[in-house]
């Protein structure tokens, strides 16, 4: 699972329209199939009994309702742009998600991203798009209810990485790690194998090993390429979303590889004398 950060937008429709895969329209309707999940403040605004399939357009113009109620509300840098739209891609040969595990990931990406803070009344309105195969989109106002202006964390491409490799783990997806008993400690008098693993561990960790740094900034410029115009940024964009994939293999590989060095290794047991039994004749 790959997250990426698209840069961010002052219309809601683009976004929308990229994740759908095809223009907004005034008589398509999405269903919950669709718009998998959104900000918990959305049940507010509509009824018990009203129809909560609403159009393309009318989710877009719910997105943008902020700017129009809130006309001065802008970021520390004077910056009007308040559409943040970020995605995830599901990796070729991982499973089909249900709806509720689309909707636990797309809450999941949104806490992770700051823009849903549990408990916080007055938040961001975004929504999570899943229409096109092995892919969620999600799309946010950064303005809040009350017009104050959220800035997300400057960690946040770090920190949707993080969550999305927990969500593979607990979602079973591809290449998970199997071992299920905790990692043997080192001893207080390594060996060779275990100075090596060690120093595998630390290239291996995903928060802060010189692999995932690499990985973070290929994934950050295959997103700014992917925002040229052109076919050819988009076939760079992919050649190096491709090339951040087998960077998490990699890391992955020598996390897995790391563990098996660790591990005390059983010294073999010499086969037991053979007794032959004496007749006496």
């Amino acid at each position: 699972m790959i997250p990426r950060l698209h840069e961010r937008a002052h219309r809601p429709h683009d976004p929308l329209e990229e994740a759908l895969g095809r223009p907004v329209s005034p008589n398509e309707g999405l269903t919950e199939y669709t718009v998998v999940a959104h900000w918990p403040g959305l049940d507010s605004f509509t009824l018990d009994d009203e129809q909560k399939i609403w159009t393309s357009v009318e989710w877009a113009e719910h997105l943008e309702d902020p700017y129009f109620e809130h006309p001065f509300a802008v970021s520390p840098d004077d910056d009007r742009r308040a559409i943040l739209h970020l995605s995830v891609r599901l990796h070729p040969d991982d499973r089909q998600l249900t709806g509720p595990e689309w909707a636990e990931t797309a809450h999941r990406l949104a806490r992770a991203a700051g823009i849903e803070v549990p408990g916080k009344e007055h938040g961001c309105r975004w929504i999570a798009v899943q229409a096109q195969p092995q892919r969620l989109d999600l799309i946010a106002n950064l303005i809040h209810l009350d017009g104050a202006w959220h800035t997300p964390p400057t960690d946040i491409l770090q920190r949707l990485s993080a969550e999305a490799r927990r969500i593979e783990q607990d979602l079973n997806l591809f290449r998970v790690r199997t071992e299920t008993t905790a990692r043997p400690a080192i001893r207080t008098a390594p060996t060779a194998s275990a100075q090596l693993a060690s120093v595998l561990t630390q290239l291996a960790d995903e928060q802060a090993g010189p692999l995932a740094a690499v990985r973070g900034l290929v994934e950050h410029t295959a997103h700014r390429i992917a925002r040229q115009p052109g076919s050819a940024g988009t076939d760079t964009a992919h050649r190096l979303e491709l090339i951040a994939r087998r960077l998490h293999a990699i890391q992955q590989d020598l996390d897995t590889t790391a563990t098996h060095m660790a591990q005390p290794r059983v010294a073999a047991v010499p086969p037991a004398a053979r007794h032959t039994a004496h007749r006496s004749p």
